[in-house]
């Protein structure tokens, strides 16, 4: 591994918002673009990227409303952040498919915008998710009751009295982090406030939940019409193997909309796979990547 690879960080204006995009290597490597979870930012991949053995240009946002990109501060939209991806790779790759990894939220992000931008993506790797369980229509009138509620509150985040009580709290959460690691993510995935606590660097908005129900078909038929090569990473005690179950209808229902799939799992790892074994992560994805 690498050790602590430094990143670089630019300013980009992205459809009237200011993006923050983080760098790794040198500017005229192979692209790739990393795309963060749910309540994390673009610093999440450091350890894979000290672990990867080629050169390679990652280029990770932070997407809006975290880390060091601009906050809205109110309800957020989801399919924003399709049309985010999209500027984001007019800009970055605006002549060529594009590589993307996603872990989570950036998974499906990854994934869905794969069918339906199939031209701009030459290869997709999904890191720990397929999906959320689909939801009910019969839910549809309670949702909205709630996020009527929730929009008429100020939503907060945990504070800590500092990095180090904030890397014990993730260690907690993860026992898997080593103090090195935690100590990292402390400081890089968190903001200090003007006195002196640490929060998560993520605007408290995204934890209110959308207000219609999740809709799988939709996401299955844009998994249907993905031509690049897929690549999903299963984390051995993560959300995948939770929700979906190997042996379950569901699980094969979603493999199976994948025309060009590898699967691979990472022993030894919780869903957050890139902080618990970015060796394997590392390797599985530069396998995959180097194939064409």
């Amino acid at each position: 591994m690498k050790p602590n690879p430094e990143s670089r960080c630019e300013q980009l204006d992205v459809r009237g918002l200011r993006y923050n995009v983080r760098h790794w290597g040198a500017a005229d490597a192979p692209p790739v673009f990393f795309l963060h979870g749910w309540m994390d930012n673009s610093a999440t991949f450091q350890f894979v990227v000290g672990a990867l053995a080629q050169d390679w240009h990652v280029i990770a946002p932070d997407w809006r409303g975290y880390g060091a990109s601009e906050w809205l501060r109110r309800p957020y939209w989801f399919p924003d952040y399709y049309a985010d991806l999209d500027a984001l790779l007019a800009h970055y790759s605006p002549h060529r498919p594009a590589r993307l990894v996603g872990h989570s939220m950036g998974g499906n992000i990854a994934g869905v915008y794969s069918g339906a931008r199939p031209q701009r993506v030459s290869q997709v790797a999904i890191l720990d998710v397929l999906g959320l369980k689909d939801g009910s229509a019969d839910d549809a009138p309670k949702r909205l009751d709630q996020w009527l509620d929730a929009v008429l509150a100020d939503p907060q985040l945990r504070r800590y009295a500092d990095h180090d009580a904030l890397a014990r709290r993730l260690q907690q959460a993860n026992p898997r982090l080593t103090e090195d690691r935690a100590a990292f993510l402390a400081r890089n995935v968190s903001r200090v406030l003007p006195d002196g606590q640490v929060e998560m660097a993520c605007d408290p908005w995204h934890k209110t939940a959308a207000p219609a129900p999740y809709r799988l078909d939709d996401t299955l038929a844009c998994w249907r019409a993905i031509t690049a090569p897929v690549l999903l990473l299963v984390s051995e005690e993560g959300y995948v193997v939770d929700r979906f179950p190997a042996d379950s209808d569901d699980y094969r229902q979603r493999l199976a909309c994948f025309t060009d799939l590898r699967v691979a799992t990472v022993a030894g790892a919780g869903h957050n796979l890139q902080h618990d074994q970015p060796e394997q992560v590392a390797a599985a994805l530069e396998n995959f990547l180097l194939r064409d």
